[in-house]
């Protein structure tokens, strides 16, 4: 399952966006510095329009869409990686996620306490990745040391020094292992550090309800350093996330045209984390299921077909594939397979975004 981790200072609306994109999640959300104790961790459906038309089309019993885990972090402070607020034992918590979700503070509020005293986006994002880069700095300190005797009779551990020495001295520097150009047999092996800066990485500019349409300066602040990093951003309001979920689907939507936006917080970080990972869905259906399934772009059709079960990648024969559109278009695979757009593709196909499979395979 795609992993994200939620990340930021205190109190820049955190467990108030996690609370409302887990809606079922029990994350405390108040006005004060770490009042998220222990990593709170959650699951959300991904929200994708086709799955019920495909599910309609099959008159599948069941629907079963893709999924993505959110892991809410507590508040960093400045010093966090030496011990500072509650330590440096939460960063091992984003070890294992896929992608980082660093909340930004683009709001002005009185009554919710800064811990820096004022709103300041570009001075924010600085101590996180700051205390990130720390972290990793520590790790890569630590390994190094390890790998001096190995180093004498090892080539694979003078591999993997050169490489972790290169990506310290961006470090030193104030930069991110990320930017630090590895190769595929170097990244396998300081993959196990779990490198912070090493994981793509998505600001999300929290800001009031006025402001979620056109942003404000202190959105454009962010938006300037995402773009120096290659990163993503994605604009949201936590507070109108959390009274979303109060919400039906209609009442939703007329409540976000009101705002003069087109999609909730959910779908904007969901897209963003999918665009910035590669990430793609095709969908297999019928009477009994009508599922989506996550796959990274430029997969093979035997690849694809190893993300339901390795044993389907083993034994590709081949696969039926159609587009979404094209199927919805056609009102039935029976249809569809009689005006010839029902297509058999094999081992070298690539799969696309939104073809639907059937795979054929050997047990």
């Amino acid at each position: 399952m795609l992993k994200a981790g939620i990340v930021g200072l205190p109190n820049v609306g955190k467990s108030t966006l996690f609370n409302a994109l887990v809606a079922n999640a029990q994350a405390q959300a108040a006005n004060f510095p770490f009042c998220t104790i222990e990593p709170n961790v959650g699951t959300v459906s991904v929200p994708d329009d086709r799955l019920q038309l495909l599910t309609d089309l099959s008159k599948s019993q069941n629907t079963v869409p893709t999924r993505m885990e959110f892991v809410d972090i507590a508040g960093l402070v400045k010093g966090a990686s030496q011990g500072e607020g509650l330590g440096n034992k939460f960063l091992s918590n984003i070890r294992e996620v896929d992608a980082i979700v660093h909340v930004v503070r683009c709001f002005e509020d009185d009554d919710v306490i800064h811990v820096s005293g004022s709103v300041g986006p570009a001075r924010d994002t600085e101590v996180v990745n700051l205390e990130l880069g720390l972290a990793d700095l520590s790790q890569i300190e630590k390994r190094r040391e390890r790998l001096k005797k190995q180093m004498r009779t090892s080539a694979e551990a003078q591999v993997e020094d050169a490489a972790l020495e290169r990506i310290q001295q961006v470090l030193e520097q104030g930069g991110a292992a990320r930017s630090v150009e590895i190769t595929a047999e170097e990244e396998g092996m300081i993959k196990p550090l779990g490198l912070l800066t090493a994981k793509p990485i998505i600001y999300a500019t929290n800001v009031s309800e006025d402001d979620l349409a056109d942003g404000n300066s202190y959105c454009s602040e962010v938006m300037a350093l995402a773009e120096q990093e290659g990163a993503e951003t994605v604009r949201i309001s936590a507070q109108v996330e959390a009274e979303l979920v109060e919400l039906g689907d209609e009442e939703r939507a007329a409540y976000l045209e009101g705002l003069g936006v087109n999609e909730g917080g959910l779908r904007s970080l969901i897209r963003a984390t999918y665009r910035l990972l590669g990430l793609r869905t095709y969908f297999t259906t019928g009477e009994k299921e009508t599922r989506a399934w996550t796959f990274k772009s430029g997969m093979t059709a035997p690849q694809t077909a190893g993300v339901i079960h390795t044993d389907f990648e083993r034994g590709f024969i081949r696969a039926q594939t159609i587009g979404c559109e094209k199927l919805l278009e056609a009102g039935s695979l029976l249809e569809a397979r009689s005006k010839g757009w029902l297509r058999s593709e094999g081992k070298d196909y690539v799969v696309a975004e939104g073809d639907v499979m059937e795979f054929l395979f050997n047990v």
